[in-house]
């Protein structure tokens, strides 16, 4: 891989790990690389965890508000985290959520979702899309505006916020405005070169990319709603942002769903980050790569929710 200057030497100090031998390790391996750069209490911003209805029980979600008085209804946003649909959690995706809140002024409501292997497709993205619909139902109690709600994701939560934009158009609602698809796993068959090219077993590299789907499906066969790019029929999808990252084994499916979008006439932009590799930031929070590619998606969605 030829990576950007910023990260040449990043993965200098990085051993070896193998995120799909024991889901257990890797779990807490994530929680250590991405919550690792947590902010304290920000009083801009109000927490609230809380217990909503899922299909399978209660689910957990953590609400996040800006504290500003606002005279109008305010914007929501369904935040989906990675993990390669084997980890991740609340913790996880929780500087992201800040970012959205405080950049688009919206009330964001992350999904602890059910993880595979214990938990194979549907069971995330049932709870991803139960979690929409609550979002929906509850839009005046949680004071956001319904006709803007919008969806996002990183890697493993960008293929289900894309899976839960598409059901939404296909299932008749809840309507959304937007989705963020941030560096999104959104193809199962493997096949495009970007994943051949990305060979780094101290990264999520081709043969991670092609082997969570093994954990994720278990037995089912993967349909639009596992694997997005499956899907025959973009036409009448939310406007979307893409992240890519160019050093990333994921990098050809976004760029080609970004291509069928677009094709399809979906209003899409298309954003890759030059020499980059996957979750780029969480080994890197403080370069200029990560502060700036954060200014582009967080400035994009803030101006679709505006």
């Amino acid at each position: 891989m030829r990576l950007h200057p910023e990260l040449a030497h990043v993965l200098d100090h990085v051993p070896p790990f193998d995120p799909l031998a024991d889901p257990a390790v890797t779990r807490a391996y994530v929680r250590a690389l991405l919550a690792g750069g947590r902010l304290a209490e920000d009083p801009r911003i109000a927490v609230e965890p809380r217990k909503i209805p899922g299909p399978d029980g209660d689910l957990d979600v953590r609400i996040y508000r800006p504290t500003a008085r606002h005279p109008a209804l305010r914007p929501g946003v369904l935040y989906l985290h990675g993990g390669a649909f084997i980890s991740g959690d609340l913790d996880t995706g929780d500087l992201n959520c800040r970012d959205i809140c405080l950049a688009s002024g919206a009330v964001v409501v992350a999904v602890d979702y059910r993880l595979a292997p214990e938990h194979p497709y549907p069971a995330a993205f049932d709870d991803c899309y139960a979690a929409l619909h609550w979002t929906a139902e509850n839009a005046d109690a949680l004071d956001v505006d319904p006709a803007r709600l919008a969806v996002a994701g990183r890697s493993a939560g960008g293929a289900l916020a894309a899976a839960v934009a598409l059901a939404a158009r296909d299932r008749g609602g809840p309507a959304l405005v937007y989705q963020l698809l941030l560096v999104p796993a959104l193809d199962d068959r493997g096949n495009l070169p970007s994943v051949g090219e990305c060979v780094d077993d101290r990264i999520v590299d081709g043969r991670v990319a092609r082997g969570m789907w093994q954990l994720y499906l278990g037995s089912a066969a993967a349909d639009p709603y596992a694997a997005p790019a499956r899907a025959r029929d973009l036409v009448g999808l939310p406007p979307a942002y893409i992240e890519i990252c160019q050093a990333d084994a994921l990098r050809d499916e976004g760029l080609e769903y970004a291509r069928r979008l677009m094709t399809a006439g979906v209003h899409t932009e298309l954003h890759v980050v030059p020499g980059a590799f996957h979750l780029f930031e969480g080994y890197a929070p403080d370069s200029r790569l990560a502060r700036r590619a954060t200014a582009n998606w967080t400035s994009a969605i803030a101006a679709a929710l505006a």
